[in-house]
Formats: C-alpha cells, structure tokens, sequence
C-alpha cells in the first residue's frame, strides 16, 4: 500500500519541530544556566596539554588547609540531592571526603541536578574551598573537614547500572543488608577491588614484602631470583604442574629451596626471595593454594640452628611493629569490614619446644602421644593455649619429632627422637616451617 505522500511529511514536519522545540528549550536553559562554565564533562584526556593545576589527594587533606582552595580528584561514591543542596561522598581508595554545593548567586539549579545525577563511580574533579564541618561526617574517613564545591567536572562517566555497589561489597557480614555473592566479586573483580578494605589489603600486602625486605637486608641478607620453570619437581610428590616445554615437558617450582641451598654453599650465606610458588593441590581450604607468592629465607650458621630461629624471630616481630606503625589506617579500614581482636606478640619472640606443646594439650584434655603429629583443629587449640597463657598470637614451636619431618631434617643431638626443626604460628596456623638441613652426605 502506497503511504500518503502528504502525511510522510506531516510526520517528518512534526518530528523536525519537537527536535527544534526541545533543542530551542534546551537553549533557553543554557541561557539562563548562569553556572554553565563551572560543570560538565571534560573532554578525553589524550595528553592534549600539561597545565600547572595541583591536585591534593583526599587522604592528604588536613584542618591545617582549612579556608583554602583544593582541586580533588576522586571517584562519586554517592551523590544526595535536597532541595537547593546536593551532597557528594568523594571516595579515592580507602579515603572519602563530602563535597557540598548549594545553589546561590554561582550556582545554579541546573548545576545542581546535573551533580545529583552522575552517575557513581564516575571519576570528577571538584574545586572547592576547605571547610569545618559543622557535624562530624560519620560515612567519610575526613570526618571533621568537607569541600564547599565551586566546580563540578566529570573527568570519566561510568555508566548508569553497575554490577554491584561498592556499599554493598564492603558491607560487614554483620550488618543487614544486600549480600554481593563470591561470582559476582569475580565477575566484576575491578569493582570489587575499589571496597576500602580490598584497597587496604593489597597496600598490606605491599608492606609486608617491604618489611620483609628492609629487614632481612639490614642484617646482611642478598635477595635472590629464582627459576620458575624447572626440569624436575622441586619437592618431590604429585602436587607438581607439568607444562610443555617445547619438545618435552617441564614443571612449575613447587619452591625455591635447591637454589637458595645452592647459593649458601656458593658463599653468599644470606639469602631471601620474594615470589611465586606453585603446588598442585587440589583442595577447598584457605590452607591450600594453587599458587601463592612466598617469603623464603636461608642462612648459614656457625655453631646452632638457633642463630636462624633468632633472626627469624626478629624479623617477624619487626614486621609486626613496621605494619602496626606504618599500615595502621589500612589495617583499620580491615577490620572495619572483617572484626577482629588485635594481633598481639611478646619481645622477645616465644619459643615453645614439642613436649612443652604436648604437656598443654594434654593438660587441656587433648590425648595425643609423644611423637605424634598436631592435626589442624589441635594446632589451632594449642594457639589458644599460647594465648591465654602467653598473651601471643605468635610463637615458635621447636624440636619437632624427627619421624615426622622431612628425611633432610638435621637430628637432635640431645635425643635423635628429635629434630632441629621448627614450625612458626600466627593465632594457631602455621605460617613458616624450617629446619637444620643435614650436610654430611655421610648421614
């Protein structure tokens, strides 16, 4: 059927004249927007020009900038529009600022609006002078200062729905509210990295390899780089990963112990590493990972395995204070979302021999025998014990039972029932494990 000529351009007029009717409103509220030049969206950055702006960060923001002009960049982590005020929870990593704009002579209502509907997680830049709050911003880190903002620029738009809200990924399992599901976290990890407390553990993360590092090296430690890639399985056992290589096959290192024993008997006695250790193992507990990066030392004594637990000790203790001093915010923001009691530890560092270890057990009534091994719930109960006797979440547990450590494991020359070897526990877990290698190939 033939249209009507006539009507095609009866629609076609219509259509043209809503779009200039609209476009000539939208003029008009351009003409009257008296704030036009102090919002919107900035054009994409493509290193078009350099200018000489300073940004403060938010964590950097201080009573001592009160009454003067900040330039902060940072994501919306919620916008709040009420009547002629619109409130704006600025997040950059684990630090949060309120910016507040309120419509007056420079700002207008269109500015306003156009604030209280950016989308969140969409990076801006906000111009404002640094006040007091008059109440203390409860929801913010920067809970005694605010921004009364000038300027509203969008630097990155994010889109309208996101996959999950940051609120509800931070939110202590505690607290009522949405639940955002493992699969979803992973799905849409970026986000899920953006929580205060996924920002802080990476930043704790960073501090104890840097801990560790500037401890060790203090004491005459030289940090070595391992292969990864190795022509047999560094350990021995199934729990290994065979990869091709090239025309044959070669495996993941399970640990980097033959080198660092390479290198003491090289000379260079003190050596650590920082980086990947791969085990197969195929199991669904927080104890048992695929890959991880690890934290090795080994050293050359010259009379006693001890002068190795004693470094040990001071070295983990040294860590402790470099985190509780320097990472004190982060482990806070933590423990904001995970509670949980203090980390404590006692100087000098506790070292508990086996029986000692057995003689609680049993006195908590444990029946366990002399030589047998700890399973994972005794550990964790003998932590417990530590702690209430000690007052530790950290300990050394020497002398272990020689049947139950590695063939390599030097023999206690008191009692070959036991081992010059030890295991280190944090709040009943082991997290280190060591020993006298034997050097006579003789033994």
């Amino acid at each position: 059927k033939m249209k009507d000529p006539q009507a095609v351009v009866s629609t076609q007029s219509g259509h043209y004249g809503r779009e200039a009717r609209l476009k000539a409103e939208a003029d008009a509220r351009d003409a009257d927007d008296y704030s036009k030049d102090r919002y919107g969206k900035l054009p994409t950055c493509n290193s078009h020009e350099k200018t000489d702006r300073k940004w403060t960060e938010v964590e950097d923001l201080s009573k001592d900038m009160v009454d003067s002009e900040v330039l902060v960049r940072a994501r919306v982590h919620l916008s709040r529009l009420t009547g002629k005020q619109c409130f704006v929870k600025l997040r950059h990593r684990y630090f949060s600022v309120q910016a507040v704009f309120v419509v007056d002579e420079k700002t207008s209502k269109q500015m306003l609006k156009f604030i209280g509907g950016c989308p969140k997680e969409s990076i801006v830049d906000v111009v404002g002078t640094l006040v007091t709050a008059d109440n203390p911003v409860e929801s913010c880190s920067q809970k005694h200062i605010e921004i009364q903002g000038r300027t509203f620029n969008v630097v990155s738009e994010a889109v309208p729905q996101l996959p999950l809200q940051i609120d509800d990924a931070s939110r202590p399992l505690a607290e009522d509210g949405p639940v955002v599901n493992q699969d979803t976290r992973l799905n849409n990890r970026i986000l899920d990295l953006r929580t205060p407390a996924n920002q802080a553990i990476f930043r704790i993360g960073h501090g104890v390899a840097a801990l560790f590092r500037e401890y060790l090296t203090s004491v005459g430690f030289t940090e070595i780089h391992t292969p990864k890639i190795i022509s047999a399985a560094s350990e021995g056992g199934a729990n290994v990963f065979q990869v091709s290589y090239f025309k044959g096959n070669a495996y993941l290192a399970q640990s980097p112990q033959l080198y660092k024993q390479m290198a003491i008997c090289a000379d260079i006695e003190k050596v650590f590493t920082v980086g990947a250790v791969f085990r197969a193992e195929d199991s669904n507990t927080h104890r048992h990972l695929c890959e991880f990066v690890g934290l090795d030392i080994e050293m050359a004594f010259k009379e006693h395995y001890h002068e190795v637990l004693t470094v040990i000790g001071e070295m983990f203790l040294s860590m402790f204070k470099g985190l509780q001093t320097k990472y004190a915010t982060e482990i806070d923001t933590v423990y904001k979302q995970y509670p949980q009691e203090a980390f404590k530890f006692i100087e000098p560092a506790l070292r508990l021999e086996w029986p000692d270890a057995i003689s609680m057990l049993r006195e908590a009534g444990v029946d366990i025998g002399d030589f047998e091994d700890l399973s994972t719930p005794q550990e964790k109960f003998l932590g417990k014990l530590v702690k209430a006797k000690y007052d530790t979440d950290f300990y050394i547990l020497d002398k272990f039972p020689l049947a139950i450590r590695p063939f390599y494991t030097m023999p206690c020359p008191h009692d070959p029932l036991y081992s010059n070897s030890y295991d280190i526990f944090m709040r009943g877990e082991e997290i280190m494990s060591g020993a006298q290698r034997i050097h006579d190939p003789a033994m």
